[in-house]
């Protein structure tokens, strides 16, 4: 799959016409693409939005060459592809580690005031880490609502401690 997303974005690049290099590496948990540009600023675009779009069009050539590849073999219906997330000058990375910052700090202030706190719209790359630090932070809970450019997270008081998978398992066995 790497030689693929290489192949994918090899052309995509050339044809904006954008100069730099990229790394592909491919794990258990998916495809990391790290760009390096001094056009970062066009690759990237305001508030990320261009990245975003350009890790979609990369998921989705990969997701349907792996069907065309795969014909009418039903097999591979059954097995998710890897998703591809791309790094552009490590801006993704930096902007990763401020909102963790910033959940920690959304955490205590929920659970100082006991006052739920709505957040902005934010793309689903951003709410999925500010949800992985709220799951982690002992007292608070989070949950997204609305739809499309809309959706947003509400952070708020937990009404209990945080189920660890052997306590869900445990309340499964007792049922």
């Amino acid at each position: 799959m790497e030689a693929q997303v290489s192949e994918i974005l090899e052309n995509i690049l050339g044809l904006l016409a954008l100069e730099g290099s990229f790394e592909v590496e491919e794990n258990k948990d998916g495809v990391f693409v790290s760009i390096d540009t001094e056009d970062a600023g066009k690759l990237i675009g305001k508030n990320g939005e261009t990245l975003a779009a350009l890790q979609l069009i990369v998921n989705q050539i990969v997701s349907k060459t792996r069907k065309e590849a795969a014909g009418d073999k039903k097999a591979d219906d059954d097995i998710p592809p890897k998703r591809v997330i791309i790094d552009i000058s490590n801006w993704r990375r930096s902007k990763e580690e401020e909102l963790a910052h910033k959940a920690r700090l959304w955490a205590e202030k929920v659970k100082e005031t006991n006052e739920p706190l709505e957040l902005e719209s934010m793309p689903s790359w951003q709410r999925r880490v500010v949800h992985v630090v709220i799951q982690e932070t002992e007292g608070v809970d989070s949950e997204s609502f609305g739809e499309g450019l809309d959706r947003h997270l509400v952070i708020s008081p937990s009404s209990g401690e945080k189920k660890s998978e052997s306590a869900e398992d445990n309340d499964i066995k007792e049922s």
